[in-house]
């Protein structure tokens, strides 16, 4: 009776609400879905290779924001001229902080924290010109390298700004790297002076001291430093006000003997050592020319960008996805409030219960995010929807596929947003207008969610640190899944044959091959690594730079790219049928029992087998029916809930439509999580199939059978 009844409700506001949209919609205003069918990109060769560019750069790749805008701190610069007054970095106020038992016997820290508090864009410049001063009064020279290790928070962005403006090349390093990566990065890239926190000093940096020879200053960016504290001979360890107040001095001036040596646009940047998914760290060297390229290319792809967006920092400003999104950002005046995965959100686990998430404050309407992180949102509010009466679900889910219905025909859909959607929405504050997903491939179902519940396009991106982040973006009126858009304005895609995989470019009916990217925010290569850039770079005869991703696309009619395989993912079985991993893994992490997964499959066995992290709410659930009673760590050991997994996990590939061969005939259910700090998976989430391999050897061995 419930479902009839809202049926006819739907039906009978669909008939009234459709005559007026008709008569109000201009002759010119163009649906989602008109505006979907546009062809985006061409092949500008006329073959089906490409190279591909985005059809309103067809004649000449795009540079630049603003002609003579070359290098960051010009466009920096420029932006305060704009908007001296507006507020430009925000940080919360910390109203207090306690530590909370739980129930299992673990203490946790539980803060409430206060409002934003803002610097303009003229304060923050002002800082930027002291800090930098004052590192050159440290001895630091230009073009000689100076490293970063810090958490993303204003401080960060105020540090690599000075950098930018004194022409010192910045070295960026995760905060969750181990000891050995990050006495790597540092010896390899010869820096003297590193910027870091109170925590990751105390915590991480202070054990390899020892290990970086050439190591003499430390500017610590907290306010107040621990005192006690013993460091070996010859390192000096300042605050950054120390080093802005040092700056701030009339004999350290930029006039008198220091003038300030502006960088050229050749010049490198940054230095970004990449996460380490597949072996030690990499340093990739990006010019300045190369981020602007990049974030031109990004710009052009969100509508309307201004002073009236707030954009909210969370992801690891080591990362080229985050550097990228927070440079767009500062060039078009907008204002960036800083967050952490532990707070952003009102259920967030460093949030005390009852108090509020950075997102409810500060209700941001730009957003980027790793499919990781709105993986969970999705099955988070999922298991609410399942938990609701079932009124409440059955007008759930009839405003879903309402609202799934109309945005497939181009449609809006404003009553079921202000009635039924709401409070989802407000989970991200409930004023987000973008939302950048970047750093893997994003599920169909995931999007389609997001799209949905949050009420704001999801533009799905694809880039590497070596092409600057940019790479393709889909157009935010393009409610299509699981594509990655058409090529930036600032870069050319190609493809390329790979014979072996089987993918070719005059494949029937999307051409098909490796990805290669092209154009001015292809990066200058790898760090003091000649072979690698051999491999992975090449200079084509018009002169410009290609990277060889690794990554196997399609190209579909309408000039949108598809990422299909990965090069490294495919691996041949025993009978010889390929399997990629990557594939398996986005089918089965769509299955509500997991929250994470890592394929495996090796050429001398006939089978694939799995890595699982579980649900804990779904497994719990799974264990009642079972009869299986037992601690965390005993359910996940248990053989008999292994198999009900393994079940639940076959039943979704099957649905999926995956070949028998490329379902997990094994599994192993992992008691952790997989989080950055315990090595398996990157700060972006992606799997680092090396560690995991080893973390599990013992169990390849069981479930292949030792030999």
């Amino acid at each position: 009776l419930y479902w009839n009844v809202l049926m006819l409700v739907v039906w009978l506001y669909s008939l009234i609400s459709y005559l007026p949209y008709l008569m109000l919609r201009s002759s010119d205003s163009q649906s989602f879905s008109e505006c979907s069918r546009r062809v985006k990109a061409r092949s500008i060769s006329g073959h089906p290779s490409g190279p591909y560019r985005d059809v309103r750069a067809l004649r000449a790749l795009t540079t630049c924001i603003q002609p003579g805008m070359n290098t960051l701190d010009r466009v920096f610069e420029s932006s305060v001229c704009r908007n001296p007054h507006l507020d430009c970095l925000g940080t919360r106020e910390l109203l207090s902080e306690e530590d909370e038992t739980q129930e299992d016997g673990r203490v946790f820290k539980k803060v409430i924290l206060g409002e934003y508090r803002w610097m303009s864009y003229d304060q923050v410049y002002k800082e930027v010109r002291a800090f930098g001063s004052g590192l050159a009064a440290l001895e630091q020279k230009p073009l000689k390298n100076i490293a970063i290790f810090c958490e993303t928070r204003a401080e960060w962005i105020i540090a690599a700004q000075a950098c930018f403006m004194y022409n010192f090349p910045l070295v960026t390093l995760y905060s969750t790297l181990g000891g050995p990566a990050i006495a790597h990065g540092l010896n390899e890239a010869e820096v003297s002076h590193i910027i870091t926190s109170k925590e990751l000093l105390e915590t991480k940096l202070k054990n390899i001291l020892l290990e970086v020879p050439r190591l003499q200053h430390i500017i610590v960016v907290d306010d107040k430093l621990k005192s006690g504290s013993e460091y070996p001979r010859g390192i000096s360890v300042h605050s950054m006000a120390a080093v802005k107040r040092l700056g701030a001095h009339p004999e350290n001036g930029t006039s008198l003997k220091r003038p300030r040596r502006p960088p050229c646009a050749s010049d490198v940047a940054v230095i970004m050592y990449t996460s380490g998914s597949t072996g030690v760290p990499k340093g990739v060297m990006i010019s300045h020319s190369n981020i602007i390229a990049g974030i031109t290319g990004v710009a052009e792809r969100i509508p309307n960008l201004g002073e009236d967006d707030t954009y909210i920092g969370y992801l690891p400003l080591a990362h080229v996805l985050e550097l990228s999104a927070e440079m767009v950002c500062l060039a078009h005046g907008c204002r960036i409030g800083y967050s952490s995965p532990q707070t952003l959100a009102d259920q967030s686990t460093k949030i005390k219960k009852g108090s509020k998430g950075d997102t409810s404050v500060l209700r941001p309407t730009l957003m980027a995010a790793v499919p990781e992180i709105m993986d969970r949102i999705y099955k988070n509010v999922m298991l609410k929807v399942e938990e609701m009466s079932v009124f409440q679900r059955t007008l759930f889910l009839l405003a879903y596929n309402y609202k799934m219905e109309q945005l497939a025909m181009g449609y809006s859909t404003p009553l079921c947003d202000r009635l039924v959607f709401r409070k989802v929405r407000a989970l991200l504050g409930g004023r987000l207008r973008v939302l950048l997903s970047g750093g893997a491939p994003l599920s169909a179902a995931t999007q389609r969610f997001m799209n949905i519940c949050f009420c704001c396009p999801v533009g799905q991106g694809y880039g590497l640190t070596e092409t600057c982040g940019a790479g393709t973006i889909s157009q935010l009126w393009d409610y299509s899944t699981g594509r990655v858009g058409a090529p930036l304005v600032c870069c050319e895609v190609q493809l390329k044959d790979w014979i072996e995989g089987g993918y070719r470019s005059t494949d029937r009916p999307c051409p098909r091959g490796e990805i290669l990217v092209g154009g001015p925010n292809v990066t200058m290569g790898y760090y003091k690594n000649k072979e690698k850039n051999t491999e992975d770079f090449f200079v084509d005869k018009k002169g410009q730079r290609w990277f060889c991703t690794g990554d196997i696309g399609e190209f579909h009619g309408d000039g949108c790219l598809k990422i299909i395989d990965r090069k490294k993912d495919l691996v041949k079985l025993q009978a010889g049928e390929y399997v990629s991993l990557g594939k398996v893994e986005a089918v089965l992490k769509n299955c509500a029992l997991v929250d994470n997964i890592c394929a495996y499959a090796n050429s001398e066995e006939s089978y694939v087998i799995g890595f699982v992290v579980p649900n804990q709410k779904q497994l719990l659930a799974l264990a009642k029916r079972k009869c299986v009673r037992g601690l965390w760590e005993e359910l996940c050991n248990n053989p008999v809930i292994e198999e009900e997994v393994l079940k639940v996990i076959t039943e979704t590939a099957l649905t999926a439509q995956l070949e028998r061969f490329e379902i997990p005939q094994k599994i192993r259910l992992s008691v952790e999580p997989w989080t950055p700090e315990t090595g398996l998976v990157t700060d972006a989430f992606k799997l680092k199939r090396k560690e995991l391999k080893t973390h599990y050897q013992n169990d390849i061995e069981r479930m292949y059978g030792a030999k």
